[in-house]
């Protein structure tokens, strides 16, 4: 994501806060700010530069701001930051096809198997805290979903470098080992398949 991306989306964000929302936020800043500061601000805009100025808000850098909307129970503008995220990736960040399969499997038997321990693995990832904190939020009943969403981060976060090996080696650091061994199993079934058909053809 560059600037030019996130900028208008800021914008639109901080026409759509009241003067509630944004006292809300000023509040909630005032460690990270400080009241001098805060005072001066009198729209979202000179709070979001403020955020800037101080490594709290970037192109790469959301889950600040998106924790502080969802804070102030407007998780509807929070979307809007995940949604351009999620629509800020690119095919040629991303691994080639045949390792994306296999992510995908991978993604799949993880987020069957992992359950309450995701966190860990999450770690193990390498995310960051307030990322984890954030992917929590967005799916705090659902452990299924919330495997998958931390999957998509780190894929996000690892662009086209991204390899199932990671995967299994990160879940065997945490003693997951069977779900490791599950999804080494499922990737050479998948393998085996493939083989068959192509020795059929």
């Amino acid at each position: 994501m560059s600037s030019s991306d996130l900028n208008p989306v800021l914008l639109k964000i901080s026409d759509q806060l009241s003067s509630e929302n944004l006292d809300n936020m000023k509040f909630l800043c005032r460690d990270m700010i400080g009241k001098k500061d805060l005072e001066k601000v009198t729209t979202g805009s000179k709070l979001f530069l403020l955020l800037m100025e101080r490594g709290k808000l970037g192109p790469d850098n959301t889950e600040c701001l998106s924790k502080l909307l969802t804070d102030i129970e407007r998780k509807d503008l929070s979307d809007k930051l995940q949604g351009l995220e999620g629509e800020s990736g690119d095919r040629r960040d991303q691994p080639d096809d045949t390792e994306r399969a296999k992510l995908d499997i991978a993604t799949e038997v993880i987020a069957e198997n992992l359950g309450r321990s995701w966190r860990k693995l999450g770690r193990k990832l390498g995310l960051k805290e307030i990322k984890l904190e954030s992917i929590n939020r967005r799916h705090p009943t659902d452990l299924e979903e919330t495997a998958v969403e931390l999957l998509k981060e780190w894929r996000k976060s690892q662009g086209a470098g991204a390899r199932v090996e990671q995967l299994i080696e990160a879940l065997r650091l945490c003693q997951f080992n069977l779900t490791a061994d599950k999804v080494e199993d499922k990737l050479k079934k998948i393998h085996r398949s493939d083989e068959t058909e192509i020795n059929s053809e």
